[in-house]
């Protein structure tokens, strides 16, 4: 029986990448998968149930942030290439695209096969004129990508609330607010290692936070909502995030 969601296709994926040695997180700035290794550069990974035109169309848009960027999607149970084609020939047009090719096929009793048909560049004597390098655009996923302390978004989600790097930064000063009661920009710094607490709370993106009196702020209503909607989030605070782990090993 085929997948009803794209989210399906992102465990198997992610663990695939991780088992080479992968970070991966999910939906990172429009991305639906994003895995680095140590300093190389992003892998940029675009799920979809099927093969089509528009899988094809994203994948290309991503080539101005990584030059190595994957289609991935469900392996038909026959083992048949979708649209009459045959594997070959979407291998080769993905190749002449530059863009790789990840199937995922699923069993009743066994865990899913990740497979990659091709990667990106396998043949550059195939490859047409890529679309040019946004390096900025590049940057920016890498930030997001860093700045997270872990994986909460399942890639290929829509119409959920996406936990990035500024919403989890939120979630800390108010997570703060709630165990320790009003307090200065200077003390939520200090206590979330977040330079930048003061601007989050002037600008209060969120409307967590409320100014009592100068240089003060307390959690509102909306801010005790949000710790309950995104506990999971929260219970990570108590822990240190891998990169921190890292550091202090």
């Amino acid at each position: 029986m085929p997948i009803k969601s794209e989210t399906e296709l992102y465990a198997p994926v992610k663990t695939y990448l991780e088992s080479l040695g992968y970070e991966v997180r999910g939906e990172v700035r429009h991305c639906d998968l994003v895995a680095i290794r140590e300093d190389e550069p992003p892998i940029i990974v675009e799920l979809k149930r099927s093969f089509s035109i528009p899988l094809l169309l994203q994948a290309i848009d991503r080539l101005k942030i990584s030059r190595t960027v994957y289609v991935a999607f469900e392996r038909p149970a026959k083992g048949r290439a979708p649209h009459s084609a045959s594997w070959p020939e979407l291998r080769n047009l993905c190749r002449m695209l530059g863009i790789g090719m990840i199937t995922v096929q699923y069993y009743k009793t066994r865990k899913p096969r990740v497979e990659v048909e091709c990667h990106p560049g396998d043949d550059p004597s195939l490859l047409t004129h890529a679309p040019r390098l946004n390096k900025y655009a590049t940057t920016r996923v890498v930030r997001e990508f860093q700045e997270r302390r872990a994986d909460y978004n399942v890639g290929g989600s829509s119409k959920r609330k996406l936990v990035t790097a500024y919403r989890e930064k939120s979630l800390q000063l108010a997570s703060a607010l709630q165990q320790h009661g009003p307090a200065s920009p200077r003390k939520l710094r200090d206590m979330t290692g977040n330079a930048g607490a003061a601007g989050m709370l002037q600008k209060n993106y969120y409307l967590w936070f409320q100014r009592v009196e100068r240089g003060v702020y307390k959690l509102t209503p909306l801010g005790e909502e949000a710790l309950q909607t995104f506990a999971h989030v929260v219970a990570g605070f108590q822990e240190p995030s891998p990169q921190e782990a890292a550091t202090s090993g």
